[in-house]
Formats: structure tokens, sequence, C-alpha cells
């Protein structure tokens, strides 16, 4: 059953964490290269409380889980993060597809389309070398491919594999360079 706010569902996930776990979170928060970005004096020495404060006015509540779960994800406490999706409401214990497909990326959830239909791939490209997604090599590589749709399932092939961030960076750039499409996806 989801809790009444997303701040309860952080806070229980924080005390449930061991110290070391708890820690481990707390460094790849701080090491976090996507912005919004948390810096270390707004949550040193501050306690799990405050930190999740911090991190719903950084992130907004909409966006928190999100981030928790990727972070929880990548230290390896996937249990946490499953649970968190549950009692969060961002996720839930319906089984089925329905539930895979809400909990799956936003460019997951929509590869084929988007591999059909990117047409401005270059600045996109250019943008995911800028956030260091991919490497000058792979730049080079997938722009040598010689059509669009080749150069997105390289894409999907390798450096979005790489994480959930490099997904939302993938993101952010479909959003400013295909807005229109990505509109018409997020209406379907």
């Amino acid at each position: 059953m989801p809790y009444k706010t997303v701040k309860a569902a952080l806070t229980d996930m924080f005390e449930d964490l061991s110290d070391q776990d708890f820690s481990r979170f707390y460094h790849k928060l701080l090491d976090r290269r996507i912005e919004p970005r948390i810096r270390r004096q707004r949550i040193e020495d501050k306690d799990r409380l405050d930190i999740a404060d911090v991190m719903i006015s950084t992130f907004t509540e909409a966006k928190v889980v999100h981030v928790v779960v990727e972070i929880l994800r990548d230290i390896g406490c996937n249990q946490e993060a499953a649970d968190l999706n549950e009692h969060s409401g961002h996720g839930g214990a319906d089984g089925g597809d329905e539930t895979t497909t809400k909990c799956q990326h936003f460019v997951d959830r929509h590869k084929v389309e988007l591999i059909r239909r990117v047409s401005n791939i270059g600045p996109i490209l250019d943008d995911l070398l800028d956030e260091d997604v991919i490497q000058q090599e792979v730049y080079e590589q997938i722009r040598a491919l010689p059509t669009t749709q080749d150069k997105i399932r390289e894409l999907y092939s390798g450096p979005l594999k790489a994480s959930e961030a490099c997904k939302d960076i993938f993101y952010e750039s479909l959003q400013i360079h295909e807005k229109f499409l990505i509109d018409d996806l997020k209406d379907k």
C-alpha cells in the first residue's frame, strides 16, 4: 500500500538502510554528475530526515523517487529500490506487464518509435558527447553509420545500457531536439 507522501516513503527507506549502505548512498548522491546536483555543504552533518528534505527540494517530489531508485540500484540495493517504487506509488505489486511498463524508462518504453522517428540525431550525439555518455571514438563510430535508425540502434546497444543516468541525459536531449516527437509519445 502506498504511503501518503513521498517524504514518508523516503524517510522510512533511509531508516531501513544499514549504516554502510546509507554511507554508500550518500557518497553516490554526491558523485551524481547530472543536474540538478546536491552539493556536499547542503547535506554534510545532516541526519537522514534532513537529507530526504534536501533531496525533495532539489529534485521535486515528482522526480526524487526516480533519482533515489537509480542510486539504490547503482549501489546494489535492488530490493530497497523495488520497495520504494511500490510504497511511493511509482510502481506496484500488480504483477503483469502494466507495472513493468510503468517502471521502465521513457526511452525504453518508446524504443521502437524513437528508432523509427528520431531525425535530428546530430545535436543529440553532441549532447551525449558533452555529457560523457559517449566518448569521442564512439561518437565518431556512430556518426559514420549510414542512417539515423542505425545510429539510434547503436546508442541502444551500447551507451544507453550503461545506466539510468545515461538514459536521462538522452531523454533530456530528445526533449530539446525532438520536442514534438517526445510530446507525441508522452500522449501514448
